[in-house]
């Protein structure tokens, strides 16, 4: 590599000055401890999807639990039903780990994004400063201009004996480079910190310690506070939805609870209540 290569690279990596890059080596001394959870902490420039290269770590015994990828940029991740997601270089937390809750009834594993959104919502409020919502089952929402916009989601995928939980939050994202309109960021919401290497300590700290909890009531959410912490943050409760399911049918009532196996249960017109345990839930009025 020519010296001219090395100042092209410099220049690229710093080449938006409000989203300088992580600090890899201060995220581990932050997070990996003896007796944490956390026992890996990888940061790459750029990958197609930090899920589909911990999934294949994962596959390979690559990696054990409490391994956390982190990516500056993805250029394939992926949402909930496939569905791609993009973001400009350096612009959000794009991150997986790995989780092995072997103590855990698999029949209860399906808690693990709601887990998931409930530490990184508390995380968020804690470091940025920002009032998140959760929309179920796995969406973050925040408020830009009086309006609900989504800022992050959630995707967790089945590993092996584990579980992979992608983790991706717009935080600098510019109101120009929005994906689609309905979309938002931390800055957008007003965040009183954009810094990304803390937003990252205390989404992951957060996370360890709803784990942790969860885990050490069997993965009840009943006794670990989970369901009880995910219904007070759900924007989705209390609303009129439409939930589109698996198969091309929808399904529209009140939102009333989740249940304890992490479904939405809707109240219909006809006095029915129904669990939705996977599909897209579209918010018809406000709460």
């Amino acid at each position: 590599m020519t010296p001219r290569d090395d100042a092209d690279r410099s220049r690229s990596r710093w080449s938006d000055l409000d989203r300088p890059p992580l600090n890899a080596t201060a995220l581990r001394r932050g997070l990996v401890r003896p007796g944490g959870l956390w026992r890996e902490v990888d940061v790459v420039q750029r990958t197609g999807s930090t899920n589909s290269d911990l999934v294949a770590r994962a596959a390979a015994g690559r990696a054990t639990e409490g391994t956390v990828l982190v990516a500056e940029e993805q250029n394939a991740a992926r949402g909930r039903l496939d569905r791609r997601w993009t973001a400009p270089a350096r612009s959000g937390l794009f991150c997986s780990v790995l989780l092995t809750p072997a103590e855990v009834p698999v029949a209860r594993w399906g808690w693990l994004p709601l887990l998931t959104g409930v530490a990184v919502a508390t995380g968020l409020s804690r470091a940025a400063g920002v009032d998140t919502a959760l929309k179920w089952p796995n969406d973050l929402l925040v408020t830009v201009g009086g309006e609900e916009r989504k800022a992050g989601g959630i995707l967790a995928e089945r590993a092996g004996d584990g579980v992979v939980v992608g983790i991706g939050v717009n935080v600098t994202l510019r109101a120009a480079e929005l994906p689609v309109p309905h979309a938002g960021s931390l800055a957008l919401a007003g965040a009183v910190s954009t810094d990304r290497d803390p937003l990252l300590r205390a989404v992951l700290r957060s996370l360890e310690e709803w784990y942790g909890r969860w885990r050490a009531a069997g993965g009840d959410p009943g006794p670990s506070g989970l369901q009880e912490a995910y219904a007070a943050g759900c924007a989705t409760l209390g609303r009129t939805v439409r939930a589109e399911l698996p198969g091309g049918t929808d399904l529209a009532g009140e939102a009333v609870a989740v249940d304890g196996d992490g479904r939405l249960v809707l109240a219909t017109e006809d006095g029915v209540r129904a669990p939705v345990g996977a599909g897209d839930i579209v918010h018809l009025r406000p709460a």
